[in-house]
C-alpha cells in the first residue's frame, strides 16, 4: 500500500490524510464541486473532483471514486465514516478490483450490517441481546404474535438501518399495526429493503460502546468503552470515557463480550460494538459499527494510541503491536460535537460563511476540524464544524477544561452548538450522571433553549 484515496470529506478526511503522511503514504483527496476549497483538498498530495454537490452524485458515486483511483494510481481506499464506509457492495468491488479497502472484509460488513444476523451472532457467543423477534418478521400477523410475547413498548427496526434511521416505536397494541406498516415503508424508501424486526424497548437506558481493533492474524484488543448517552434524536452530542456509571467488573465484562463478538465475525480493522445499559446495570448488544467513528478521538486520548494509524497498519497486513495487558487507560476524556446548528431554534441547521473561526488551545485541549476563517459550510452534508476533545485526571477536571475551552471557542457567521455544551456543563443532572438516552429530547420537548442565564 503506497497511495491512499480518502473517499470522504470534512474533518475525518483531514484526520486520515495526516495519519497517512505520518506513515509515509501518499494521499488522494476526492471532492464535490461544493468542497473545492475544503481543507482536505488542500492537505492531500493530489485532489480529484468527483461530481456535483449532492452526495448521491459525488461521495456516494462508486464509479466516480473508482475512476479517481485509476487516474491517480491509488492502491487503497479509506472510506472514513458515513457515505460508503459500511457499504458491503463497495468493499466487495474494491476487493475484486485489487484495491485495499481499509476496513473489514465485505463479508464481515454484510454480516454485521444485517441487524438480525448480527444479533444471532451475538447470541452464539453468549453476548446478552435485547429481547425481540426471532429474526425478520414478514407480515402483520407474525409481528403481532411476536410483539405480544415481547411486551410493549417495542421498537420496530429496519434490518438495514443505521444512524438512528429506520426505527419506529409502538407503545401499545392499538398503534402497532400502523407503526409496523410505516416502518416497512420507511425502510423500503431509505434502504431499498423493507425487512424489519422487533426489539423490546429498554426503559431509561444509557448508551455504551466499546472500541475494538483486530488484525488479519487473529489478534484482538478492546480499547475501553465510551459513554454516548447525551444525544438528540439518536445523534450523539457528547461522548466521554470512561463511562461514569460502570464498575470495573462490569467494564471488563462488557469489553470482553465485544471482543468475543468481533472474533466470531473474523473482524479485522477498527470498529465499535454498541450496547444499551438498563437501570439495573444489565447490558444488551445493539449493533456493530464497522468503521472508524466520529468519537474515536476520545479513545485516542484515553489510551495514547493513534487509531487511524493502527487501522492503516492492519490494512497493510501488520500485526497489532501490543497485547491487551499493554493497553493503558489514563484520566477522563470528553468530546463535544460543535455543529453548525442553532440550539435555541430546535437545532436548526445553520450553513454559511464562517466570518471568523478561532478554536481554543492550551493544556489538555484537542480540536479536530476541517474549518478555517472565511470557509463556507455547505448545506449539502452534515453540519459538523469541529470536535472539541478535552482531558483531565478526573471527570470533574475534564469538565473544567471543557468549560474553559468552550469559552475560548469563537465562531462567527453561523450559529453553533457551543451554547448547548456550555449549558450541559452547568446542568445538575449531567454533572450528577442522572440522565438517560432520551434526556435531551425531553429538554427540547419542554422548551429548553440551552442558553446560560447570563448569556445574551
Amino acid at each position: 500500500m503506497k497511495k491512499v484515496l480518502i473517499a470522504n470529506r470534512g474533518e475525518i478526511a483531514v484526520r486520515v490524510i495526516r495519519a497517512c503522511h505520518d506513515l509515509g503514504l501518499k494521499t488522494v483527496a476526492v471532492y464535490s464541486q461544493a468542497d473545492a476549497e475544503a481543507l482536505h483538498v488542500l492537505h492531500a498530495d493530489e485532489a480529484i473532483c468527483i461530481g456535483e454537490p449532492p452526495s448521491q452524485k459525488s461521495y456516494l458515486k462508486i464509479a466516480n471514486i473508482l475512476a479517481a483511483c485509476e487516474v491517480t494510481g491509488a492502491d487503497a481506499i479509506h472510506p472514513g465514516y458515513g457515505f460508503l464506509s459500511e457499504n458491503a457492495n463497495f468493499a466487495s468491488i474494491c476487493e475484486s478490483s485489487g484495491i485495499n479497502f481499509i476496513g473489514p472484509s465485505s463479508k464481515t460488513i454484510s454480516l454485521l450490517g444485517d441487524k438480525a444476523q448480527a444479533k444471532a451472532l451475538a447470541q452464539s457467543v453468549k453476548c446478552p441481546v435485547i429481547p425481540g423477534s426471532n429474526g425478520i418478521v414478514r407480515d402483520v400477523k407474525e409481528a403481532l404474535d411476536a410483539a405480544k410475547k415481547i411486551g410493549f413498548p417495542v421498537f420496530i427496526k429496519a434490518t438495514a438501518g443505521g444512524g438512528g434511521k429506520g426505527i419506529r416505536i409502538a407503545q401499545n397494541l392499538d398503534e402497532f399495526v400502523r407503526q409496523f406498516s410505516a416502518a416497512r415503508t420507511e425502510a423500503e424508501v431509505s434502504f431499498n429493503n423493507p425487512d424489519v424486526y422487533l426489539e423490546k424497548m429498554i426503559m431509561n437506558p444509557r448508551h455504551i460502546e466499546v472500541q475494538i481493533i483486530g488484525d488479519k492474524h487473529g489478534n484482538y484488543l478492546y480499547l475501553g468503552e465510551r459513554d454516548c448517552t447525551i444525544q438528540r434524536r439518536r445523534q450523539k452530542l457528547i461522548e466521554e470515557a470512561p463511562s461514569p456509571v460502570l464498575t470495573d467488573a462490569l467494564r471488563k465484562k462488557i469489553c470482553e463480550s465485544a471482543v468475543n463478538l468481533v472474533k466470531a465475525a473474523r473482524y479485522h480493522s477498527v470498529g465499535t460494538v454498541e450496547f444499551l445499559l438498563d437501570e439495573n446495570k444489565q447490558f444488551y448488544f445493539m449493533e456493530v459499527n464497522t468503521r472508524i467513528q466520529v468519537e474515536h478521538t476520545v479513545t485516542e486520548e484515553l489510551t495514547n494510541l493513534d487509531l487511524v494509524a493502527l487501522q492503516l497498519k492492519v490494512a497493510m497486513g501488520e500485526k497489532l503491536p501490543l497485547k491487551q495487558k499493554d493497553v493503558e487507560f489514563t484520566g477522563h476524556v470528553i468530546q463535544c460535537r460543535i455543529n453548525a446548528e442553532n440550539p435555541k431554534n430546535n437545532f436548526a441547521p445553520s450553513p454559511g460563511l464562517l466570518e471568523y473561526y478561532l478554536p481554543p488551545g492550551g493544556p489538555h485541549v484537542r480540536v479536530d476540524s476541517a474549518c478555517y476563517p472565511n470557509y463556507r459550510i455547505p448545506p449539502n452534508y452534515d453540519s459538523m464544524i469541529a470536535k472539541l476533545i478535552v482531558k483531565g485526571k478526573t471527570r470533574q477536571e475534564a469538565i473544567a477544561v471543557a468549560k474553559r475551552a468552550l469559552k475560548e471557542f469563537h465562531i462567527g457567521g453561523v450559529f453553533s452548538t457551543i451554547p448547548f455544551h456550555q449549558f450541559m456543563f452547568e446542568d445538575p443532572k449531567f454533572l450528577n450522571n442522572d440522565y438517560f438516552i432520551t434526556y435531551i429530547d425531553q429538554l427540547v420537548a419542554d422548551g429548553v433553549t440551552f442558553q446560560l442565564p447570563d448569556s445574551e
